[in-house]
């Protein structure tokens, strides 16, 4: 499975580097937030990388819904249960409890169609902040903390109506954000496609925080400063 340089499994326990977490967030998922690489001082494990981990080990359910409780550290034992029900969570071995899932219908183990959802949709993932967040707050005249820019992935749920695919692609069809003092809640539709055909639907929500007012000029510095991290 093309996941497997970005954890190491042993037995039921699972540990992700932070160099681990980093190479997949720039190599796979073109996610560049600070937060991901290595040293940062608030370090955490990409949301993606989590989820993708749980779609590797407990297959691609036709309705599943993923909500983050946590932020996982470098080289955090995660404990993966061998047999699991409809609702189950991903702790470490104290009991703290990071990812929690639920999942309906059919389920699909096979490589090709998992591996196919996980790139199309973390590939979706990696286009949010420059071509749909920065977009966003720009019309509602709010921005994130060009200092400390943080934004949380909260929570992803999709459907799919079949597995007869070997392909996929994830098209935005609408994006919303709410504002509550310095805290905007971003919601994103998408549809799942293949071949040219509507297979699924999906949604994910985003914690936009420390909201200030708009600037320009910074707004511009902190594209500019992704884009030159992606460069490099």
């Amino acid at each position: 499975m093309f996941l497997s340089p970005y954890f190491t499994k042993q037995d039921q326990s699972v540990f992700i580097s932070a160099q681990q977490a980093s190479d997949f967030a720039k190599k796979v998922a073109e996610d560049f937030n600070p937060i991901h690489d290595v040293g940062a001082k608030r370090f955490c494990v990409p949301g993606d990388l989590l989820f993708a981990l749980v779609l590797t080990e407990y297959g691609l359910s036709a309705n599943m819904k993923f909500k983050f409780a946590g932020m996982v550290g470098d080289n955090v034992e995660l404990h993966l249960d061998k047999s699991v029900t409809d609702k189950f969570s991903i702790c470490d071995t104290k009991g703290k409890e990071y990812l929690h899932i639920e999942r309906q219908g059919e389920v699909c183990k096979c490589d090709v169609q998992t591996a196919a959802f996980i790139k199309s949709y973390v590939a979706f993932s990696g286009l949010n902040f420059i071509h749909v967040l920065m977009p966003m707050m720009k019309q509602h005249q709010v921005m994130i903390n060009p200092d400390r820019p943080l934004v949380i992935y909260e929570s992803m749920s999709f459907h799919l109506d079949h597995f007869d695919f070997s392909t996929m692609s994830l098209h935005l069809v609408d994006q919303a954000l709410v504002i509550n003092g310095k805290r905007g809640d971003v919601t994103l539709t998408f549809e799942l496609q293949s071949e040219g055909k509507v297979i699924g639907s999906g949604m994910k929500t985003l914690v936009l925080s420390g909201l200030r007012d708009y600037d320009d000029e910074k707004a511009q510095l902190l594209c500019d400063a992704y884009e030159s991290r992606k460069q490099r």
